[in-house]
Parts: structure tokens; sequence; C-alpha cells
């Protein structure tokens, strides 16, 4: 994936979630009679500018995308005429000042229901609940779990979908809560989350607990070839079936993968059969760095059965209505497991280093658009839900921070000091940046394999 394709769909990720979150605000101060002075898509002297409407609002195009500001007429900000002075920012009540700073975050969860609205209208396609074998030893495979079995429920939630039995595993993993797992045949089996280690949160859950994704056996039959990849330069070609490495057959192209990740830049004998005939390869596939290891991988794909794949696969869609009460329900649930794990980084109970920057949303951002539209609206939405989240954080500078001197101010009846304020968003631009640079170390180390 190239890095103008990552970086194009990165910009088109940010830009929809801030103009969206910023029009909230705009949207409520003009609904709360406070003047507009300036609407900017990013940071920094403005690229493009123009002016629309009666109040003649400034709507800018800056350099920096990573965020936008609306800018109100406010007299702690500079002189403005009495003929105009009751329509500052600064003399709205409380009340309005309130909804017009808790607008932004409010846009940004709306338009999370929107999405997930959508895709449950259209139809998600995913994976059924199958489970595989579950490896031994593992509480799975102690509690009697086998490959095949099918899970309707996890803790009392329903989990059409894997990527619902992980979602809530995860939930429960993270909160230490004992499992029961509730299977399609009637079974009912209890496990209890192993205490979490790793920093990855979804393996060091889904892992010791043996629960994994049923994958059925895939024969070792090359499909299609990466333009890049060690196969082709080696001289493979669609439709050969791999037989034995160094006289040792394999049997499957799960088989094939582990073996060949297990031995980046070194060389192996490959036997295959092309249109009925024996021929021999020798092969040395590309080291490519993971999670800090070495890894081995040539480029090469498996011929898919599809009618094999289509019998595990499942759809969820609803009605028009139905539909807006799941999204809804989606949001809030993402919404509450994301200050969770906020709560949790905080309290130390989850590692910092599961934190993601701007590098990681940016190349979830190529994957998901390289995978359809789809899975892109589905990456918006969770992106969206976690900038609603983070902005409601009591920290100043941030929407939250302004909420929590709005609501000193209604519960002490005067507004709070300048000095407060100003300490306050020295305070508040102290932890963002420790926050921002700590999110972007995180980025380096994942694309720098630390």
């Amino acid at each position: 994936m190239s890095v103008l394709h990552t970086l194009v769909w990165f910009l088109v990720a940010i830009g929809i979630l801030v103009v969206v979150h910023e029009f909230g605000h705009y949207l409520a101060a003009r609904l709360a009679g406070v003047k507009v002075l300036r609407f900017s898509v990013g940071f920094g002297k403005p690229l493009l500018s123009w002016r629309v409407g009666p109040d003649q609002t400034e709507w800018t195009l800056s350099p920096l995308p990573l965020g936008g500001y609306v800018k109100m007429l406010d007299e702690r900000e500079g002189e403005v005429p009495a003929a105009e002075a009751h329509r500052s920012f600064n003399r709205a009540t409380v009340w309005r000042r309130i909804g017009i700073v808790a607008a932004g975050p409010l846009a940004n969860f709306l338009l999370a229901i929107v999405f997930y609205w959508a895709l449950f209208m259209h139809g998600l396609p995913a994976m059924k609940p199958l489970i595989g074998e579950p490896p031994l030893n593992t509480p799975a495979a102690t509690a009697g779990l086998a490959a095949g079995d099918e899970i309707r429920r996890v803790n009392g939630i329903d989990t059409p979908t894997f990527q619902d039995v992980r979602l809530n595993l995860l939930r429960a993993g993270v909160a230490g809560e004992p499992l029961q797992i509730d299977l399609v045949d009637g079974r009912s089996v209890h496990l209890t989350p192993p205490a979490m280690h790793d920093e990855n949160l979804e393996q060091d859950t889904l892992r010791p607990l043996g629960i994994v994704r049923y994958d059925p056996v895939i024969e070792p039959v090359i499909g299609s070839l990466a333009a890049d990849g060690a196969a082709l330069r080696a001289g493979f070609k669609p439709g050969d079936r791999l037989l034995a490495v160094d006289g040792k057959a394999v049997a499957d192209w799960q088989g094939w993968v582990k073996l060949i990740r297990a031995h980046p830049a070194k060389p192996l004998r490959i036997e295959f059969e092309r249109q009925g005939q024996p021929a021999v390869i020798t092969i040395t596939p590309d080291a490519v760095s993971e999670a800090g290891q070495q890894v081995g991988k040539i480029g090469a794909g498996p011929q898919i059965d599809e009618a094999v794949f289509a019998g595990l696969m499942t759809e969820v869609s609803y009605g028009p209505l139905e539909a807006l009460w799941q999204g809804t329900v989606k949001t809030w649930e993402m919404s509450v497991f994301t200050l969770e794990m906020m709560g949790r980084m905080v309290l130390g109970q989850v590692s910092w280093k599961n934190l993601s920057g701007p590098l990681t949303i940016a190349d979830y951002a190529g994957q998901s658009a390289a995978l359809g539209w789809i899975s892109f609206v589905g990456f918006l939405a969770l992106v969206s839900v976690s900038l609603g989240v983070l902005n409601l954080l009591p920290v100043p500078l941030l929407d939250g921070g302004h909420l929590m001197y709005y609501v000193a101010e209604v519960l002490t009846g005067r507004p709070v000091s300048e000095r407060t304020m100003e300490i306050g968003g020295r305070i508040g631009m102290t932890l963002l940046l420790l926050l921002m640079s700590f999110a972007l170390f995180n980025d380096l180390q994942r694309l720098l394999g630390g």
C-alpha cells in the first residue's frame, strides 16, 4: 500500500471528522445568537479563505490537518463594536455556552450513529461466531469447547459475529470479569480470564483463553502473487500446488504460512506440482518486521473455494428503525468502552502502549479504504466515537475542560477567574503535549517494529 494512498485517505477521514465536529460548534453558536467570525479546518496560516453569509463568516482551509476551530465574537479576545456586544460568546448565558461547547462532541456521536445506521441498513458482512480448535491446556479446551462450536452470547450479550465475540471477551478481560459463554447448541461454559501482561490487549485476552477464530482447511494451491513478492521472483505461478519443503510434506495452506513465517531470509527447497508435473524451486522468504520480530513472507495468496467460505459468513442487517436503535446502542457501547480503557490507562491497569497516534490512525485509514467503503465507514464511526469521548475529558483546552469551567460557574454562581483559566490552559497544554508525544512514540515503535 503506497504512502500516497494512506495519506489521501487519512486526510479524507480527518477532514470528515473535523468538519462535523466543528460544524456542531458552529450550528449551536448560530442557534444561540453568537456571531461566528471564522470556521477553520486545520491550523496555521490559511491556504484557502472565503467569506459567506450575512455575518461574512470566514471559512478557511489551513495546512496542519490535525484538528480545526470555530472562532466566535468574544470581548475577551479583542474590541467588539457596541452594536454587536450582545452577540459575543462571553455574554451568552452559561447554559448557552455549555450547549455550544458540548455540540462538537455531540456531533461526533451523532455522526457515528448515522454511520452505524447506514451500515446496519445496508448489511454488514462478517464471520460467524465459530471458534477453532482451542490449544491444549487453555481454559477453553479444559471447558470442553471444540472446533466448530458457535457462540451465541458472552455474559448475556448477543454475539451475531466473531467480531462481537472478540469485543465482548476483550471488555471482560480488561475488567477482569468471569465469563459465561452460551453456545448455539444450548451448552454454557464458564471461563476465568487470565491476568493481562501483554501490551496487545486483544491477543493477551483471546490467546490465553484459547478462543481462536475458526478457519477451514485451505488447500495449498497458489491463487495470487504479489507483484514485488519473493514467490513471483522465484518463478511460482497461480495454480501451483505446494507439496513439501526440504523433503517434508506440508498438508494445508495454514501449515505453509507457519513454515514460511518461521524462516525469514532462509532458503527453502520447495517441491510443488504444476499442471500435474512435479517441480522444485528454491526460494528465500523476505524478512519482514512484525511486533519486534522478523518473520518470513513470500507474497503469495491461496486459491479460495468461495463456496466453503460462504458458509462461514453472515450478514447483520436491520430495518430502518431497528438499524437506528442498533446504531445508537453500538455508539453508546463503544463510547463506554473507550472511556473504560482511558480510565484503566490512567490507573495503570492497561499499558499506555495501547495508545495510538496519527500515524497509526493514518495506517488504519489506508487499510480500511483498501478493503472497501463498508470497512472505511466502520473505521470512521469508531474514530468519531473516540474523538467525541476524548474531547469530553475534563482537560483544559479540550471541550471537556471548558465544560468543567461552566459547570463550576453554575455551581458557584460566578465565572471562573481569568487567572484560573490561564493556569488551567498551561496545565492542559502540557498534558496534551505529553499525550501526543506518547502516542507518536508508540506509532514510531510500531512502525520500526519495536
